[in-house]
């Protein structure tokens, strides 16, 4: 395989361009499977590592995989310009794994290598990717140049949760090659029908979303509970870390993956939900309630499992009320310009017990949605109407949930302060 040929041949008229940066790190393996996504879902992919992440995977296995000469050099094919015309032509440029050597030089305009020269050069989305130790992700010097990153209006997606080189474990672990392609996915989506417009418009800006359904139980065997599967609540936190935000997600008994660049808290009952809300409140610019949290729980939890006895009847459960999470937080906000969102199950009269519980909560918006057996709960599409305390309405059509989500998002943008 040749390694001295980055820019021959042209990039495919008819697919999306995407650049994958590769700077030197450990997880620069999992840039593979990253790159196999991208490539199989359509997408006409060049990698661009940096020469000490051909220390971890060589340029022909990224030749291979990518079906595009690999070089890590300004100097090769020199009249092609390629520190140029390979950002220029980008329609995303995706840096992952992106090690705080990389984010540094990223944040200061070096350009040493053709990785760091495509960078300067793209006029697309940039999205990172970082995986690093903990001490390093948290060190000054590293936050200081990812919130300048991410002012400039790079995505930059919070590391995961989890082992590191070694027996090291913490924060710097690079997510899920899957989760990453998503966020992809999903900027190169929003660039697109924005025509080339699209902008990180949660940059800066810390939400918080609740997902799932809580479970409140009644003995070590059984619990009450609900069909709420999350998915509506994970296709909020997945499209505001792809529009820039920093996430925390705090999921009720959802089996799904964590998101890529998502901080998640996972809970089990109403009561442990609402002790992260009010823990993540305080600092969030929004905060997203589409958890379907209980009304009521057991008045007494049952040490030993319930048994049946024969020839008699059940004894009776004695509910009691939970906590009313989405009309304490809209009370007692933040902050004056902290937006609030509901979401309202409804079975009948869906607008006005939907309008009613608008003003009963105290919250700025209100997703609407009418549920079932066999509608919204556990399903991939979602259809809406978005109440909001301005007397607006917003119709959402029956869609992907990641479309409400990012409809969603339309409408809080411009409520933020």
């Amino acid at each position: 395989m040749g390694t001295n040929r980055i820019a021959n041949g042209e990039w495919a008229v008819d697919k999306p361009k995407v650049v994958l940066g590769v700077s030197g790190g450990i997880a620069a393996y999992k840039a593979c499977e990253l790159l196999r996504r991208l490539t199989e879902s359509g997408h006409d992919v060049r990698v661009v590592p940096t020469g000490s992440a051909l220390q971890f995977v060589g340029a022909a296995t990224w030749s291979a995989l990518s079906g595009h000469p690999v070089s890590t050099e300004v100097w090769s094919d020199v009249h092609e310009v390629p520190h140029v015309r390979i950002g220029q032509q980008a329609d995303l440029v995706v840096v992952a794994p992106a090690t705080a050597d990389m984010l540094a030089k990223a944040a200061h305009g070096l350009a040493d290598d053709l990785l760091t020269n495509t960078l300067l050069t793209a006029r697309c989305p940039v999205v990172f990717a970082p995986a690093m130790h903990t001490e390093m992700w948290e060190h000054p010097a590293t936050q200081e140049n990812v919130a300048t990153l991410r002012r400039r209006g790079a995505v930059v997606i919070e590391p995961a949760v989890g082992r590191l080189t070694g027996v090291d474990t913490g924060k710097g672990r690079l997510p899920e090659p899957g989760e990453i392609y998503e966020v992809c996915r999903h900027v190169l989506q929003r660039h697109s029908l924005a025509r080339g417009t699209a902008e990180a418009d949660l940059s800066g800006r810390h939400v918080v979303v609740s997902a799932g359904g809580t479970r409140e139980p009644l003995d070590p065997v059984r619990y009450l509970g609900n069909r709420s599967s999350g998915k509506q609540g994970y296709a909020l936190a997945r499209t505001a870390a792809a529009r820039g935000a920093r996430v925390t997600l705090i999921a009720a008994n959802a089996q799904l993956p964590d998101p890529a660049g998502v901080d998640v808290v996972h809970v089990g009952t109403a009561v442990q939900l609402r002790e992260a809300v009010l823990k993540a409140a305080p600092e969030a610019d929004a905060v997203v309630m589409a958890a379907a949290v209980a009304d009521f729980r057991p008045a007494t939890y049952a040490a030993g499992k319930i048994k049946k006895k024969d020839g008699q009847e059940p004894e009776p459960i004695a509910l009691v009320r939970n906590p009313d999470i989405l009309a304490e937080i809209a009370a007692d906000r933040a902050r004056e310009d902290q937006v609030i969102v509901g979401f309202a199950a409804e079975t009948d009269d869906v607008l006005a017990n939907g309008r009613a519980k608008l003003e009963r909560k105290g919250c700025d918006l209100l997703v609407v949605n009418e549920v079932g057996e066999r509608k919204t709960f556990g399903a991939e599409e979602n259809e809406a109407v978005v109440l909001g305390a301005d007397g607006s309405e917003t119709q959402v059509p029956h869609g992907p949930k990641e479309a409400l989500a990012d409809t969603l998002w339309d409408l809080v943008v411009p409520r933020l302060g």
